[in-house]
């Protein structure tokens, strides 16, 4: 099975592509290096992945559709982990957050539409809570009251997802 993984240069998104690859899969890694994290931490997060077979990496923004429409491979699965992160940084630059979260992952479904991959997982974020005082959180939780650009591109991204 061949599994897109969006953001595998990341901290989860390489530990889930290195378990992807031993129990056998293909795995398509992406990720932007955004300057978020340090370039030098996620290369060296790729480095026991790349080492595998099984592994193909495409550095793409997926903000860049034709680059991401451009990947040859066959696409059976797709893992949703890419994000701008911060909650801070989002309160400066609320259009990058928007035009990474959202239309990024617009992007993907509209990928994922064009070569029929029906199996699809996305990574949204506790910051969609806000400030809800109960804990633990519930999915059963109303979240319509995000407190940072961040949440709400991430709750836009599952209302998105959604539909």
């Amino acid at each position: 099975m061949n599994i897109l993984v969006t953001g595998s240069a990341g901290f989860i998104g390489s530990h889930l592509c290195e378990k992807l690859l031993a129990l056998s899969h293909t795995v398509i890694g992406i990720d932007n290096f955004d300057p978020f994290y340090s370039r030098e931490i996620k290369e060296n997060n790729l480095v026991q992945a790349r080492q595998h077979a099984n592994f193909r990496f495409y550095k793409i923004d997926i903000t860049n559709k034709a680059e991401l429409f451009a990947i040859p491979e066959e696409i059976h699965v797709v893992i949703h982990l890419a994000a701008k992160a911060g909650v801070l940084p989002s309160i400066k630059d609320p259009a990058g957050y928007l035009n990474t979260n959202v239309v990024g992952t617009q992007n993907l479904l509209d990928l994922m539409k064009e070569r029929g991959v029906k199996k699809y997982i996305f990574a949204s974020s506790s910051s969609v809570y806000g400030n809800n005082p109960r804990i633990p959180f519930s999915e059963a939780d109303a979240v319509d009251n995000p407190i940072s650009p961040y949440a709400s591109t991430k709750k836009a991204s599952e209302l998105i997802n959604y539909t």
